[in-house]
Protein backbone atom coordinates (compact mmCIF):
# COMPACT_ATOMS: atom_id res chain seq x y z
CA UNK A 1 0.00 0.00 0.00
CA UNK A 2 2.81 2.43 0.91
CA UNK A 3 4.54 1.96 -2.44
CA UNK A 4 1.26 2.46 -4.32
CA UNK A 5 0.65 5.73 -2.48
CA UNK A 6 4.18 6.92 -3.20
CA UNK A 7 3.71 5.99 -6.87
CA UNK A 8 0.39 7.86 -7.05
CA UNK A 9 2.10 10.88 -5.47
CA UNK A 10 4.95 10.67 -7.98
CA UNK A 11 2.60 10.44 -10.96
CA UNK A 12 0.31 13.22 -9.71
CA UNK A 13 3.29 15.43 -8.91
CA UNK A 14 4.79 14.85 -12.35
CA UNK A 15 1.56 15.62 -14.17
CA UNK A 16 0.92 18.68 -11.98
CA UNK A 17 4.43 19.96 -12.62
CA UNK A 18 4.05 19.55 -16.37
CA UNK A 19 0.59 21.03 -16.88
CA UNK A 20 0.26 23.18 -13.75
CA UNK A 21 -2.99 21.65 -12.53
CA UNK A 22 -3.83 21.26 -8.90
CA UNK A 23 -2.98 17.83 -7.62
CA UNK A 24 -6.47 17.49 -6.16
CA UNK A 25 -7.91 17.06 -9.63
CA UNK A 26 -5.94 13.82 -9.83
CA UNK A 27 -5.57 12.88 -6.15
CA UNK A 28 -9.29 12.84 -5.37
CA UNK A 29 -10.30 10.36 -8.09
CA UNK A 30 -7.23 8.21 -7.30
CA UNK A 31 -8.13 8.04 -3.61
CA UNK A 32 -11.75 7.17 -4.41
CA UNK A 33 -10.93 4.55 -7.04
CA UNK A 34 -7.74 3.01 -5.67
CA UNK A 35 -8.37 3.21 -1.93
CA UNK A 36 -12.16 3.20 -1.88
CA UNK A 37 -12.36 6.42 0.12
CA UNK A 38 -15.60 8.33 0.20
CA UNK A 39 -15.63 11.75 -1.46
CA UNK A 40 -15.35 13.75 1.77
CA UNK A 41 -12.35 11.76 3.01
CA UNK A 42 -10.64 11.86 -0.41
CA UNK A 43 -11.01 15.63 -0.64
CA UNK A 44 -9.74 16.17 2.91
CA UNK A 45 -6.82 13.80 2.39
CA UNK A 46 -5.94 15.51 -0.90
CA UNK A 47 -5.87 18.91 0.79
CA UNK A 48 -3.61 17.51 3.50
CA UNK A 49 -1.22 16.13 0.89
CA UNK A 50 -1.05 19.47 -0.90
CA UNK A 51 -0.13 21.59 2.11
CA UNK A 52 3.03 23.66 1.84
CA UNK A 53 5.80 22.84 0.96
CA UNK A 54 4.68 20.16 -1.51
CA UNK A 55 4.75 22.47 -4.54
CA UNK A 56 7.85 24.41 -3.53
CA UNK A 57 10.26 22.60 -5.87
CA UNK A 58 7.96 22.83 -8.87
CA UNK A 59 7.27 26.51 -8.08
CA UNK A 60 11.00 27.20 -7.72
CA UNK A 61 11.73 25.76 -11.16
CA UNK A 62 9.04 27.90 -12.77
CA UNK A 63 10.25 30.97 -10.82
CA UNK A 64 13.88 30.30 -11.77
CA UNK A 65 12.87 30.43 -15.44
CA UNK A 66 10.89 33.66 -14.93
CA UNK A 67 7.53 31.94 -15.19
CA UNK A 68 5.99 32.71 -11.80
CA UNK A 69 4.68 35.93 -10.24
CA UNK A 70 5.28 35.81 -6.48
CA UNK A 71 2.93 38.71 -5.68
CA UNK A 72 0.06 37.10 -7.55
CA UNK A 73 0.86 33.69 -6.02
CA UNK A 74 0.81 35.10 -2.47
CA UNK A 75 -2.48 36.92 -3.05
CA UNK A 76 -4.01 33.77 -4.53
CA UNK A 77 -2.73 31.77 -1.54
CA UNK A 78 -4.29 34.24 0.90
CA UNK A 79 -7.64 34.08 -0.85
CA UNK A 80 -7.40 30.30 -1.17
CA UNK A 81 -6.74 29.95 2.57
CA UNK A 82 -9.90 31.84 3.51
CA UNK A 83 -12.03 30.41 0.70
CA UNK A 84 -10.74 26.90 1.36
CA UNK A 85 -11.79 27.09 4.99
CA UNK A 86 -15.33 28.24 4.22
CA UNK A 87 -15.63 25.79 1.32
CA UNK A 88 -14.59 22.94 3.61
CA UNK A 89 -17.14 24.00 6.24
CA UNK A 90 -19.86 24.03 3.59
CA UNK A 91 -18.79 20.71 2.06
CA UNK A 92 -19.46 18.92 5.35
CA UNK A 93 -23.17 19.64 4.85
CA UNK A 94 -23.37 18.18 1.33
CA UNK A 95 -24.13 14.50 0.80
CA UNK A 96 -21.42 12.23 -0.59
CA UNK A 97 -23.36 11.71 -3.84
CA UNK A 98 -23.87 15.41 -4.50
CA UNK A 99 -20.32 16.28 -3.52
CA UNK A 100 -19.03 13.72 -6.05
CA UNK A 101 -21.38 15.11 -8.70
CA UNK A 102 -20.30 18.70 -8.03
CA UNK A 103 -16.66 17.60 -8.29
CA UNK A 104 -17.32 15.81 -11.60
CA UNK A 105 -19.29 18.72 -13.07
CA UNK A 106 -16.53 21.11 -12.11
CA UNK A 107 -13.96 18.99 -13.95
CA UNK A 108 -16.18 18.68 -17.04
CA UNK A 109 -16.96 22.41 -17.11
CA UNK A 110 -13.32 23.43 -16.78
CA UNK A 111 -12.20 20.84 -19.32
CA UNK A 112 -14.90 21.90 -21.78
CA UNK A 113 -14.04 25.57 -21.39
CA UNK A 114 -10.36 24.88 -22.02
CA UNK A 115 -11.06 22.51 -24.93
CA UNK A 116 -13.33 24.94 -26.78
CA UNK A 117 -11.56 28.24 -26.05
CA UNK A 118 -9.05 29.72 -28.46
Amino acid sequence: MTWMLLLVGLVVGSVSGVVGIGGGILFVPALVWLLGMDQHKAQGTSLGALLLPVGIFAFYEYYRKGNADIRVALLLAAGFSVGGYFGAVGAQHISELWLRRIFALTLVAIGGRMWFSQ
